[in-house]
């Protein structure tokens, strides 16, 4: 059987055929979606580790305004030309143009860099006004939480939520600073429901952890770059063994997307010293208030329960 060829006439009027039949994405997400399931094998399109490295920086890019050309592009992904252009047909459009509206349509209509630019000024000015360098780190948090609204995935999010819901248990783990976010998610989901812990970091707790869950539990890792060796090691053990992964983290490169069934990408760039943690817990946040609202009888029966504890044991006081 003849393998009908696409194409379409060039304004020169010659006819340039189309070798990859397949609907290239038209929004961000969308884009962002397809670079996911190539990662993890689950599209008919195949990219080697070169292309699929430049995907997943391009996806970074937003705003940048090496977008706007594709040799710029090309040196900032530390590529030939060509390697982009080849990249943006095997994902089904028709030249570098194509791709180049998506990524340039996002960046237009998401979040400006200003804050950004005005972080590395106020970094290297040497003021000494301290209501300045907090105005500053505000807004950058502010940017990071917009941008967030922005580009997160609702499917993504929902799925987690679901899987929240309907876990015998739910075991969270974060390394270094990510350790605080963990324990703020345990104790908002175990205001409203129960067997939330937090994953044993000692190695011999680590092992009798991950050998106790099933698929019917579901493991929450959160971790950005610089990524913990131990985070991306507990994600793949607990996808080798059949146990549902949720990954909180940054990047379309991050290695814990190889193998989580879901994943959240949280922006976090700022002045701060180290990694910004703001929207890693509005995230946190809103996937409590999600998960009760997705069960709310069992929510506010629970929520009603610890009420009655706290004045039971006289915990609190005006």
């Amino acid at each position: 059987m003849n393998r009908q060829v696409k194409g379409q006439f060039t304004p020169a009027g010659s006819w340039q055929v189309n070798e990859y039949e397949h609907e290239p994405p038209r929004t961000i997400d969308s884009l962002r979606s397809l670079s996911l399931a190539i990662a993890k094998g689950e599209s008919a399109i195949k990219l080697g580790r070169k292309s699929q490295a430049a995907l997943n920086r391009l996806i970074e890019l937003q705003g940048d305004p090496a977008l706007l050309s594709i040799t710029r592009l090309a040196d900032k992904l530390t590529v030939h030309p060509a390697t982009v252009t080849r990249l943006a047909r095997h994902l089904g459009y028709q030249g570098f143009s194509g791709l180049q509206s998506i990524l340039l349509d996002a960046s237009f209509n998401g979040p400006s860099t200003f804050y950004s630019r005005q972080a590395q000024t106020a970094l290297h000015s040497g003021n000494d006004d301290q209501k300045v360098h907090v105005r500053q780190l505000c807004h950058e948090n502010l940017e990071n939480i917009h941008r967030f609204v922005e580009t997160v995935d609702l499917q993504q999010f929902q799925a987690i939520v679901s899987a929240m819901t309907k876990a015998d248990r739910i075991v969270i783990q974060g390394i270094r600073q990510m350790r605080a976010l963990a324990v703020f998610l345990q104790y908002g989901l175990a205001l409203i429901r129960s067997d939330v812990t937090l994953l044993d970091t000692d190695s011999p707790g680590l092992a009798e952890s991950l050998a106790a869950l099933s698929e019917n539990d579901l493991l929450i890792c959160a971790s950005c770059s610089p990524y913990s060796r131990q985070a991306i090691l507990t994600t793949t053990v607990a996808a080798e063994r059949g146990v549902p992964v949720a990954a909180l983290t940054d990047r379309m490169s991050s290695p814990l997307l190889k193998w989580a069934n879901w994943a959240l990408l949280v922006p976090h760039e700022s002045s701060f010293l180290s990694n910004s943690l703001v929207t890693f817990v509005a995230l946190a946040e809103c996937l409590v208030n999600a998960c009760a609202a997705a069960m709310p009888e069992a929510a506010e029966a629970a929520l009603r329960e610890r009420d009655q504890m706290i004045h039971r044991l006289d915990v609190e006081t005006n």
